[in-house]
C-alpha cells in the first residue's frame, strides 16, 4: 500500500445512484474546511464525476502541471483541493474503461497529484461495490466510511452489501447517513416521510453501524448543486448547512477516536 496522501481519508460510498452520495461527499469536506482543516477532494466517480457541475469549474478549467512536469496539480476551489477524471474529459463524454484502466487512473489520482498536506481527504466513490472500491483499499490505507443511503426498504438491501464490502475490506465503517429522509412543506411546514417513514429505524440492528444524521429533502439543496455554489456555501446559517457540519463534528470524533485506540494498542507493554 502506499502512503494516504492526507492525514486521514474518508471514503463515502453508496449502495446504489440517486441517494445524494456526491451532495453529502461535497458539503462534508466544505463543513471540515469550515473548521478550519486543510481538505482535498477526490472525485473517483470515474463514469458519472458531477463534481465539476457542483463546484462551478467549466471545461476551459484544466489540472496544470508542476514545473518539472511529473505530477498534477490539483484545482483549488472554495478552498479544496479538487481532482476528478471531469476535469479531464468533456463534463458530457463517456469514460469507457476496463477495470485494469479505471484501477491505473485512481493510482494516478492518489500518487501524482500534488496535494498539499491535506489533513482529510474526502474520496467520492461510485454508487454499488465495484473494481474502483476494491482497488482503493487496496491503494491506500482508508481512515474510515460513511455510507450514504434514502430511507426505504430497497435502498437499504442496497446499502447492506456496501457495508459487507468495507468490512471485508478492514475498512472502519463510520456511520449511516440518511438523506431525503423527510419533506417539509414550505407552506404548511408539516413533514412528510416520502420515502418511507425512519424515525424507528435501527439501523445500528441492520447494519451493525449507528446513524450519524438525517437530512430532509430539500428544493434548495439541489439548486444549490446544480449552480455550482453548494448548500453549505449558498445558506451558510440554515439548518441543512448546520446539519452537515453536525456530520462533519460526528465523523471527525469518531476518526479521533479510532485513531486514539489505534494507538493505545500500539504501545508496548509494562513487560516489554
Amino acid at each position: 500500500m502506499s502512503k494516504p496522501p492526507a492525514k486521514a481519508v474518508i471514503a463515502v460510498a453508496s449502495g446504489k445512484g440517486g441517494v445524494g452520495k456526491s451532495t453529502v461527499a461535497v458539503n462534508l469536506a466544505l463543513a471540515l474546511k469550515a473548521k478550519g482543516h486543510r481538505v482535498a477532494f477526490l472525485d473517483a466517480d470515474l463514469y458519472g464525476p458531477s463534481i465539476p457541475t457542483m463546484f462551478g469549474i467549466s471545461e476551459n478549467e484544466k489540472p496544470k502541471l508542476t514545473e518539472d512536469g511529473q505530477t498534477i496539480l490539483p484545482i483549488e476551489k472554495y478552498g479544496l483541493q479538487l481532482m476528478s477524471i471531469g476535469f479531464l474529459v468533456g463534463h458530457q463524454e463517456a469514460v469507457i474503461w476496463r477495470g485494469p484502466m479505471l484501477a491505473k487512473m485512481l493510482q494516478q489520482f492518489l500518487e501524482q497529484v500534488a496535494w498539499n498536506n491535506p489533513d482529510y481527504m474526502i474520496i467520492d466513490l461510485p454508487p454499488g461495490t465495484g473494481d474502483i472500491h476494491l482497488s482503493l483499499t487496496q491503494l491506500i490505507p482508508l481512515s474510515g466510511a460513511l455510507v450514504v443511503t434514502t430511507p426505504q426498504d430497497v435502498a437499504v438491501a442496497d446499502v447492506r452489501r456496501a457495508v459487507q464490502m468495507f468490512e471485508k475490506t478492514n475498512v472502519p465503517l463510520l456511520g449511516v447517513v440518511e438523506n431525503m429522509s423527510l419533506f417539509e412543506c414550505p407552506e404548511c411546514h408539516t413533514e412528510h416521510p416520502i420515502f418511507g417513514g425512519t424515525a424507528d429505524r435501527d439501523w445500528q440492528k441492520i447494519l451493525g453501524a449507528k446513524r450519524l444524521i438525517q437530512l430532509p429533502l430539500e428544493t434548495v439543496t439541489r439548486e444549490s448543486g446544480d449552480t455550482g455554489k453548494p448548500i453549505l456555501l449558498a445558506a451558510p446559517d440554515g439548518k441543512q448547512a448546520a446539519r452537515f457540519t453536525e456530520l462533519a463534528e460526528r465523523a471527525a470524533a469518531i476518526l479521533e477516536g479510532l485513531q486514539e485506540k489505534a494507538e493505545a494498542l500500539s504501545l508496548p507493554s509494562l513487560g516489554d
